[in-house]
């Protein structure tokens, strides 16, 4: 394999793929403030990725000289648990076709990005690169981690038959701006931070979220994830995947917490045991990233306090 890490020129041509997703969108900023000139974008009705002929029509006609893959099916809990084989079928067929376009172009930059939920359910903590494939899967997102996984193994391939400087990055749970504040297809801080923003315009006296309130999650502002990725494209090329956090993790009752403060609603917070929990504890071990030299830097609260101001100044755009 030839290394071909180093800085980037900024007239190089980059592909975000998902550009108006939560992660593609923070991509997308974070590239144009660094100032590159060519970035390269497709709306859904303009590019169905799941189309195998139109990606490789795009792709072999524009060759890109990077390909982002921030594109996905993506949901909490409740959409992964009830349309598994859509979240299966729909992020392999984008992903196939977008890396297998990729191939035959012979991009010779490509970042994968999957999801921390490819680790086992109950992997060790904090969970390091090599804990993947080495246990069950949480049952509620099995479907999209399969789909993942298989993502992160098509990238090793990749650079094993093609000598493609490809990688891959793994995201914990991930915020910010553009996020998905569904009630029915959020992740978890979107869905508090509506909860809590209805029950308070309400006058909601209790405010009652899924679960025990008991798990660990490790939050990542997707403006420090977008800086991680392009750390990773010009400083990193191994063939592992790579975890992208803060290192650090909180309950979900004072992630609750927290947005109650931000929002500032004053009720009463109650849990419903009834509802599933997920994997009880999911942080990452990001010492591969920091040995690379990034590092986060915004902190939960204050990012909280910034995606609730983003919510109330976007409601009417937002995702709901």
């Amino acid at each position: 394999m030839t290394s071909r890490v180093g800085a980037l020129d900024r007239d190089v041509s980059v592909f975000i793929a998902g550009h108006r997703g939560l992660v593609g969108s923070a991509l997308y900023r974070r590239f144009q403030d660094e100032g590159f000139t060519n970035l390269l974008v497709r709306n859904h009705n303009d590019l169905d990725l799941t189309d195998r002929a139109a990606t490789f029509d795009f792709i072999l006609e524009s060759r890109p000289q990077v390909v982002i893959d921030a594109a996905a099916r993506v949901g909490g809990i409740l959409a992964n648990n009830t349309y598994p084989a859509d979240f299966l079928s729909e992020n392999l067929q984008i992903q196939v076709n977008l890396l297998d376009a990729s191939v035959a172009a012979r991009v010779p930059r490509l970042l994968f990005l999957g999801s921390s939920c490819i680790y086992p359910k109950f992997a060790p903590q904090p969970i390091e690169e090599s804990a993947l494939l080495t246990g069950p899967l949480e049952p509620t997102n099995d479907a999209y981690a399969i789909a993942k996984i298989a993502g992160i193994l098509q990238v090793q391939a990749v650079r094993r038959q093609y000598d493609l400087s490809w990688i891959s990055a793994m995201p914990t749970n991930l915020y910010g701006p553009g996020d998905n504040f569904s009630s029915t297809s959020s992740h978890l801080l979107p869905a508090l931070i509506r909860r809590y923003e209805e029950a308070k315009a309400e006058g909601a006296t209790a405010v009652t979220n899924w679960g025990t309130g008991t798990p660990r999650r490790e939050l990542l502002h997707v403006d420090d994830m977008a800086s991680a990725c392009l750390h990773l494209l010009e400083r990193y090329d191994g063939p592992g995947h790579v975890n992208v956090g803060t290192g650090v993790d909180h309950t979900i009752s004072e992630i609750a917490e927290m947005v109650a403060t931000a929002v500032g609603y004053t009720g009463e917070t109650r849990w419903d045991s009834d509802k599933p929990d997920g994997t009880p504890r999911k942080l990452l071990d990001i010492s591969v990233l920091r040995n690379a030299g990034w590092v986060p830097e915004i902190a939960l609260r204050k990012g909280v306090e910034t995606t609730v101001a983003w919510y109330r100044a976007n409601i009417d755009a937002a995702r709901t």
